[in-house]
């Protein structure tokens, strides 16, 4: 397995994504936040979300459902928290996407619009729904899913880390074998927007291993971007 990280602010003066690879006992957790609320407390929200899995993954687990829903719950509990303690209940929040490889099986949960990209097959086998506006419209048929990326309220999330909430909010998937999975990408939407399934897929297939597959997408990500005021951009490419 070959595996990289790559983060840049973009065209912002700060950058409020976090991404981290946690390795503990043989085995690995990936995670990807990109903050919301400005003036530095996104920042603080995706850091915070950042140190909880990999202070949680670290402890150690039998399987990958019971560290998500720890690891997710505990970084809810801890950020509500932290709203309270600095007065930040309006801003504070954060998206997060996780990939969490255990004895050989792997699984993934996520909340807001960064992304999980699963390939085999050379294919891309699946991708995580965001929870935004623009992502219910295309599954009801009112647009198409290419349109979601420059939607005019594609900044308008449903779900989020650190609004209050009656029961879990973030999404879990089934268990499955690491050897069913051929490549993982996880991204923040500043990335994604930038650079679409077709170019993800593309990029694969011309690369030997995480290294260059992550720099062909960001090179694409920068081109695209040029003359925009980009968002933070952030990714994590995983190869079997």
């Amino acid at each position: 397995m070959t595996y990289k990280i790559f983060t840049h602010q973009g065209g912002r003066d700060n950058n409020e994504d976090s991404a981290a690879c946690i390795e503990s006992n043989g085995n690995l957790c990936f995670v990807v936040a990109d903050g919301l609320g400005g003036h530095g407390k996104g920042e603080v929200a995706s850091q915070k979300l950042v140190e909880i899995f990999s202070r949680e993954f670290e402890t150690g687990y039998d399987n990958n459902e019971t560290f998500l829903k720890t690891a997710f719950d505990a970084a809810q509990n801890e950020i509500l928290a932290l709203q309270n303690e600095q007065r930040a209940k309006m801003g504070m929040k954060t998206t997060a996407v996780c990939l969490s490889i255990i004895d050989g099986k792997c699984q993934w949960a996520h909340v807001g619009d960064s992304r999980l990209y699963m390939i085999n097959k050379n294919k891309i086998k699946l991708r995580t729904l965001d929870h935004s506006v623009p992502q219910m419209l295309a599954l009801s048929g009112d647009i198409k899913e290419k349109h979601i990326a420059h939607h005019p309220d594609r900044n308008r999330l449903l779900r989020v880390i650190g609004i209050e909430w009656d029961s879990p909010r973030y999404e879990l998937s089934d268990e499955t074998q690491l050897d069913n999975c051929q490549a993982f990408l996880l991204c923040t939407d500043g990335f994604w927007e930038l650079c679409d399934s077709k170019k993800i897929k593309n990029f694969f297939k011309r690369s030997t291993n995480a290294d260059e597959w992550l720099d062909l997408m960001t090179a694409e990500v920068q081109s695209n971007g040029q003359g925009k005021n980009m968002d933070n951009y952030t990714a994590i490419a995983i190869m079997m």
